[in-house]
């Protein structure tokens, strides 16, 4: 159930330009609005090289919006550089897709966890051991891992670690560029729940980025269908499942393989994900969109209200003849 209430991360109209020499700039973000409230998870869908992860990297603050903004419980998130970040911004927690690269293999989980402490806290490690005990129960993980170093765990076990080192810092949202990618289906689903848990009791604010819309469906409120850079859907989970408004997300709903007993075949999406760096005009989407017009091929459509709690940028509605 999304929690009420005003959201504790807004990003709005955020754009991200990477400038390359003697070449053309990609702008892999053309500018995405979303927002996370408190004990809610947003999923944030598309096929690889849609935008998601620099998406994630902007709300952050591990990279800099080019145009737009990006508010933490109304405070703007700078992005990082060599000074410390404001204190206020240390509840924004960010958990990475491979736990493996972003955990020292050299020293021990509770001297890491020590460590996000002591940075968080602002306080002698000394009281530390009891909080990293706690920390380990919290992602289902036994006190006795803590003197153990990260190549003696199991990949969905380094990402509970990781998962409790953003804990340490008490944090109201965390963003989750593909956490679950790297699992096997069994670990996927174990930390899938644990996810859930965290957001429910703890009332934790969740923005998860996966390509893989089952695990989505299964854990998130609400969805945002990205696709070159633009948010085209965003929607309750159930309600776009049930009725997807934007061919693209028909699309990706359609190629989920079924275990139905029907030997039924998931459909394939024709084509590519354009190059960021020249988009084609109009819609996005119309090189691939078995539906597209005219007015597809030469305008963009904005991404409109069309009903509560429901956003969608297409010029083809379900009920209208193309004109």
């Amino acid at each position: 159930m999304s929690s009420s209430g005003a959201p504790a991360l807004e990003l709005t109209d955020v754009e991200v330009v990477y400038q390359r020499r003697h070449r053309s700039s990609v702008r892999a973000v053309a500018g995405a609005s979303i927002s996370v409230k408190p004990g809610q998870i947003v999923g944030l869908v598309g096929e690889s090289g849609c935008g998601k992860s620099t998406l994630a990297r902007a709300a952050v603050g591990l990279v800099a919006p080019s145009a737009g903004t990006v508010r933490f419980h109304g405070e703007p998130v700078k992005p990082l550089g060599l000074r410390s970040r404001s204190e206020s911004l240390t509840g924004l927690q960010m958990v990475f897709q491979d736990p493996q690269s972003s955990l020292n293999p050299r020293r021990t989980v509770g001297s890491q966890l020590a460590d996000a402490l002591e940075i968080v806290r602002r306080t002698p490690r000394q009281g530390h051991p009891s909080r990293v005990d706690e920390l380990l129960e919290q992602v289902g993980l036994p006190a006795s891992a803590s003197n153990r170093y990260p190549h003696q765990f199991s990949g969905g076990q380094r990402q509970r670690i990781a998962i409790a080192r953003a804990l340490a810092a008490d944090p109201t949202v965390m963003v989750l560029d593909e956490p679950l990618s790297a699992l096997d289906a069994s670990a996927q689903a174990q930390v899938a729940n644990l996810l859930v848990r965290l957001c429910r009791d703890l009332e934790i604010g969740m923005l998860l980025i996966s390509h893989d819309l089952a695990i989505v469906n299964q854990v998130a409120d609400e969805v945002a269908v990205m696709y070159l850079g633009l948010i085209v859907e965003q929607a309750p989970t159930g309600e776009l499942w049930r009725t997807p408004r934007h061919p693209y997300t028909e699309a990706l709903i359609g190629a989920i393989p079924q275990a139905d007993g029907e030997r039924s075949q998931p459909t394939v999406l024709p084509g590519e994900v354009p190059n960021p760096a020249a988009p084609p005009p109009g819609c996005r989407f119309h090189p691939r969109c078995p539906l597209a017009f005219d007015k597809c091929r030469t305008e963009a459509p904005p991404l409109l209200t069309v009903e509560t709690g429901r956003t969608q940028a297409c010029w083809l509605q379900r009920s209208d003849e193309p004109a």
